[in-house]
């Protein structure tokens, strides 16, 4: 099963007040693993950044001057995501630039049926609590480090993991008995960075759990 994690930038929040897409980011997946396909373009939006965009992605107006148009690569990017699961972290933003760009060259919308939102898997699965990327990185400990601004492809990395922790699914193993050591040494390091890590607690944490377990008996015998 292929599936695309997608991510935009825009000029602003609303499409109502002309806001257009400059960067476009995915990653494909195949069985939750990321293959080497990816789709990456920064976009001339034809009208300017606004102030609030620009603290977020940082890209200005004389960045984005030379860049392609949706236009150019919307064929491109159709075909791309063709006949797959799309993955979003709030589809409703940007799914409404998206369509909005292909609705500006008379192209047929994105179909909303084949559309997985993080965001909504994350709201169900801990209401009440953070559920940005980077708050979901946080609680996954997910190195987000090198996402100063906000950016498509960096984010499509982020989701990929994110997202594979909130549907529950262990990343794919191998069969280490069946592997000698030179094959080992073949296998693509993508496969091994997405294994979980196990955190083992430290002595301190240790300690305080012992004392917490003891006071608490102590709290309800005495009660």
């Amino acid at each position: 099963m292929k599936e695309i994690v997608l991510d935009t930038e825009t000029t602003g929040l609303s499409v109502k007040d002309g806001h257009r897409i400059v960067e476009i980011g995915c990653i494909e997946l195949k069985d939750l693993i990321p293959t080497k396909n990816i789709f990456h373009y920064h976009l001339n939006p034809e009208r300017k950044v606004s102030e609030e965009a620009l603290k977020v992605h940082g890209y200005t107006d004389e960045f984005l001057c030379d860049k392609k148009k949706f236009k150019e690569i919307a064929d491109e990017f159709m075909e791309f995501i063709k006949d797959k699961k799309l993955i979003f972290h709030n589809a409703e933003f940007d799914l409404a630039h998206l369509n909005n760009e292909l609705q500006l060259i008379g192209k047929i919308k994105i179909d909303k049926q084949n559309i997985v939102d993080t965001l909504e898997l994350a709201r169900d699965k801990f209401p009440g609590s953070g559920i940005s990327l980077d708050a979901l990185c946080k609680r996954y400990r997910i190195d987000n480090s090198k996402r100063e601004k906000h950016s498509a492809l960096v984010d499509c990395e982020l989701l990929t993991k994110v997202y594979i922790n909130l549907i529950d699914q262990k990343e794919p193993t191998l069969n280490f008995e069946s592997i000698n050591d030179k094959s080992l040494e073949k296998i693509n390091k993508k496969y091994i960075d997405y294994f979980k890590k196990i955190v083992v607690p430290t002595p301190q944490e240790l300690e305080l759990h012992k004392k917490y377990l003891k006071n608490s008996l102590k709290k309800n015998f005495f009660n």
